[in-house]
């Protein structure tokens, strides 16, 4: 992997280094979509909605959701190896999503990052509550909600995650200032 200066970023801002992963890690309706569409560029964000969308009948299609996996990793893939930052926005709540991701990521020397929307439950459960489409099973947002419980920092960090950023309120999300680095 690409070396990652050691640096503490200041409160309210995050930076990525160059040519780098950066992993939204939330349940359906902690608003990755929204921070990444508000933080990123367009062209550089892959989203797995969109994807689904994409190749299927919308967004909520899991019928096509190994071919929209296999073709966010072939475009992760690219990105990547030409030194492209990149985000993915899915809900990236097991080690098993993330390790894939990963897994491309050390292929290419790109540093990875991972941001965790861990805002309150009730909160995640009344958004996904309220969307006019792609409204998830309650049940399934819970489960995706403990299963990001079990993503500690240390974890993250163990699993090859250079940068881990942790925003657990509204508040946290609305504050963050997220800086690209374009230095290689």
């Amino acid at each position: 992997m690409r070396s990652v200066r050691s640096m503490k970023d200041p409160d309210g801002e995050l930076l990525i280094p160059p040519g780098a992963l950066v992993v939204l890690i939330g349940a359906a309706g902690s608003g990755k979509s929204t921070f990444a569409a508000s933080r990123f560029p367009g062209e550089s964000i892959l989203s797995s909605d969109a994807l689904r969308a994409r190749l299927g009948a919308g967004e909520n299609d899991q019928t096509v959701t190994r071919a929209a996996f296999a073709l966010l990793h072939r475009l992760l893939d690219g990105r990547l190896a030409s030194g492209r930052p990149t985000v993915v926005d899915a809900t990236n709540v097991t080690i098993r999503a993330r390790a894939s991701l990963l897994k491309i990521a050390h292929r290419h020397g790109a540093p990875a990052v991972a941001v965790i929307l861990e805002l309150p439950v009730d909160l995640v459960v009344s958004r996904n509550a309220a969307r006019a489409e792609r409204v998830v099973p309650e049940g399934a947002v819970r489960r995706q909600i403990a299963e990001l419980g079990r993503a500690g920092d240390d974890q993250l960090r163990h699993e090859g995650f250079a940068i881990v950023r942790r925003l657990r309120s509204a508040a946290d999300v609305a504050a963050i200032r997220v800086l690209i680095s374009d230095r290689r």
